[in-house]
């Protein structure tokens, strides 16, 4: 080949170059590998039961009225019902702190004012908590919490209303609005004026105590016991249901991934769920700490029956529900048989304990009346036996002790006063007064 050729020959062979460049180049910019599709995980949104509102949760247990020189009062839920209903109605203004070291003895001068109307709950409530039952306009004491309200008519109309906390020596004074005067003194007023008899136990203890003057009327149920699959615990709890390990230890179980470990105990029919890496030392604000339980709760429905809020403490980020029936606290022998324990990590649940049963059907042919002794004779016990200290005693009430029978098919709700002293509930016996401690709180 002459040298006439050889620079065309390099110019084309140049040019299939860079084509053949270009060619490669983009075939790898659009090749697409045929890869079969990776399965996806899907994340279990699961509802156990209810849901519940804050209204349903957060409650009075006691409602007592000092009109006239007679107190009347009442612990049954319709009653209840019907005062937090007027409640939603009522509007405070102005509310301000006015006493940082409220003792007991201040209290006692409060309650003892004709004219007055006393709200009991069984812990401290943030306000921020309870703004769907109370309207409380422009305050700043936002973090403000309470365990007693007292409204006060002495001084006329708006009327007075004070929100307590007793563990903290905190007193708040605010003025309460209702729809109109009439209607207060109407439904409120003359609705407590026909509310059962109460008397006021007075002792060396923290305070006074108010109980029912006359017998009180009690069911005592027999229900079916149903038992809800750990499944839905599983899939409700953990993050990835399907890289759940299940494993038998004993007589009990264990459900655990990477990260959580849920244990079962059979015989008390509890689960105990933990996430380790979530401990935290850290105090919490109570009004987050007690909105974020309910919250979690609710997001797998696992009220599995009718639960209250009964005890909060933000420095242990605790927080524990009661099971309720007939609006009165079930308690049981066994701790958590009738609970839900919440305990809070860094912005995550750390440990969660529960039962996993639920309430089923009533049995008819177990059910009857039962006709507890009034508060007075309970008092007249207390006060002559020589197991107890009676000054100690922070509060008396009725409620149900829940029993089990041998073939554990049925639960059985025995209508018993109870008796709080220093937080622990003790069930009263007169048989063996004293009795045996059914909870700490």
């Amino acid at each position: 080949m002459g040298l006439k050729y050889i620079e065309p020959v390099k110019s084309i062979v140049l040019v299939l170059l860079v084509l053949s460049s270009i060619i490669f180049t983009f075939s790898i910019w659009t090749y697409t590998p045929r890869i079969e599709p990776i399965e996806q995980l899907q994340t279990v949104d699961i509802s156990i039961a209810e849901k519940m509102t804050i209204e349903e949760i957060i409650k009075p247990y006691k409602i007592v009225f000092h009109d006239e020189n007679e107190l009347k009062g009442s612990l049954q839920a319709a009653d209840i019902d019907y005062l937090v209903d007027r409640m939603k109605t009522w509007e405070v203004t102005n509310l301000v702190l006015i006493n940082s070291n409220f003792e007991a003895e201040d209290l006692e001068i409060l309650l003892q004012q004709p004219s007055n109307l006393a709200i009991y709950f069984h812990n401290a409530i943030p306000l921020p908590a309870y703004d769907t039952v109370l309207n409380i306009e422009g305050t700043n004491v936002a973090e403000a919490s309470f365990d007693q309200i007292i409204v006060s008519w002495q001084s006329g109309f708006p009327a007075d209303v004070y929100f307590i906390n007793r563990d903290n020596k905190q007193l708040y004074s605010g003025k309460l609005r209702a729809e109109s005067n009439e209607t207060f003194q109407s439904s409120v007023i003359a609705w407590g004026r026909e509310l059962g008899s109460y008397q006021r136990v007075v002792g060396e203890g923290i305070s006074s105590i108010m109980i029912p003057k006359e017998p009180i009327k009690a069911i005592r149920n027999t229900y079916y016991v149903e038992e809800i699959s750990l499944n839905r615990f599983r899939d409700a709890l953990f993050s990835d249901p399907n890289v759940v390990r299940r494993s038998q230890v004993g007589q009990n179980e264990e459900f655990t991934d990477d990260r959580a470990l849920m244990s079962i105990n059979r015989d008390k029919r509890t689960l105990n769920y933990v996430i380790p890496a979530a401990e935290s030392r850290e105090p919490a604000i109570p009004s987050e700490l007690l909105l974020n339980t309910i919250d979690y709760v609710n997001e797998h429905g696992g009220w599995t029956d009718e639960y209250r809020f009964t005890y909060m403490n933000p420095l242990s980020r605790y927080v524990k529900f009661q099971l309720f029936v007939h609006g009165l606290p079930v308690f049981g022998e066994s701790p958590g048989s009738t609970e839900i324990i919440h305990i809070w990590g860094e912005d995550r649940i750390f440990r969660y304990m529960r039962p996993y049963f639920t309430l089923d059907r009533l049995r008819s042919d177990e059910s009857e009346v039962k006709m507890l002794p009034s508060g007075s004779d309970v008092i007249e016990q207390l006060r002559a036996s020589t197991k107890i200290d009676f000054d100690l005693i922070e509060e008396i009430i009725p409620g149900y002790y829940i029993k089990q029978d041998a073939e554990r098919q049925f639960l059985t709700m025995e209508p018993s006063w109870f008796y709080l002293i220093e937080d622990s509930w003790t069930r009263f016996s007169p048989e063996q007064l004293g009795g045996g401690q059914v909870g700490l709180e």
